[in-house]
């Protein structure tokens, strides 16, 4: 991995030190969401019934040589592949394999990328072919999730706002969040301090700063939040089999609001 050499802004909140990003690493950082989501918007152009979620990582890796980055994923504590490919009862983590796309089924994309030293992490679920009117209510659940949550990442604001703004969306719709996910700071590694959990927990509740860089990533499920592992050890399943959906992007906290690095996508 390619050392840089940076300047960071720290300060002391609860015993626990935070990353602050200068103008420059932050255009950065930019840069490589920007490309992070040029690749996952082809992602979600490309799923439809019949493809091999398999051919997802072909497409990220064709991107990467292409574009000289790499995956931030494949070998980050041991995990096997470039890209998270979760589908239906599957939470996060999942692997990319000959399964089948089907018509009904729900796919969650999670890529993230490393160039010259600076990370970029995204995600989006979409539903293929017709689906439930339930499984389009979970979906568009999860985004406006992560769009509450967004609108409280802003200076002076505390990480709880982010929580609290993410799981009453989802349980006021009749759904729940997963607790033993939660998003995180991002920028200069795949992750960072804060943790930013998608439930209000009684942990220590960082003030939010100008120049921090945060993935939020609400994770909303029909049913119970409890969750069981693949013999894979990777993959997160719900423990009682219902759909899981999944969004995650990377802001930077401003003054009266929050920047979303990599610009928009179809999905938001």
């Amino acid at each position: 991995m390619l050392l840089i050499k940076y300047q960071i802004d720290l300060y002391n909140n609860g015993g626990s030190m935070i990353y602050l990003k200068n103008p420059t690493e932050i255009k950065n950082i930019d840069y490589v969401n920007k490309l992070g989501i040029e690749v996952l918007q082809m992602c979600y152009d490309y799923i439809k019934p019949g493809i091999m979620t398999l051919e997802l990582e072909e497409l990220l890796l064709k991107f990467c040589l292409k574009n000289k980055v790499r995956s931030s994923f494949k070998g980050y504590s041991g995990f096997p592949h470039n890209l998270c490919v979760s589908v239906n009862e599957e939470v996060v983590h999942g692997f990319p394999n000959e399964y089948e796309v089907k018509d009904g089924d729900i796919v969650s994309v999670d890529i993230g990328l490393i160039k010259d030293g600076y990370y970029s992490d995204a995600a989006f679920t979409k539903s293929v072919g017709k689906t439930s009117d339930n499984i389009k209510k979970l979906i568009k659940t999860t985004r406006e999730c992560l769009n509450y949550g967004i609108k409280k990442a802003k200076n002076g604001n505390r990480i709880s706002d982010i929580s609290v703004a993410i799981q009453s969306h989802a349980e006021r719709m009749g759904f729940d969040v997963i607790r033993c996910f939660v998003g995180h700071g991002v920028g200069l590694d795949v992750h960072e301090l804060p943790k930013i959990p998608n439930y209000l927990t009684q942990r220590v509740d960082w003030k939010l700063r100008i120049g921090m860089v945060i993935a939020i990533e609400p994770i909303v499920v029909e049913g119970t939040y409890d969750i069981q592992i693949k013999l894979n050890t990777w993959t997160a399943i719900t423990k009682d089999r219902k759909l899981s959906a999944h969004f995650e992007r990377s802001v930077v906290v401003m003054d009266n609001n929050s920047l979303i690095l990599g610009g928009g996508a179809s999905w938001d």
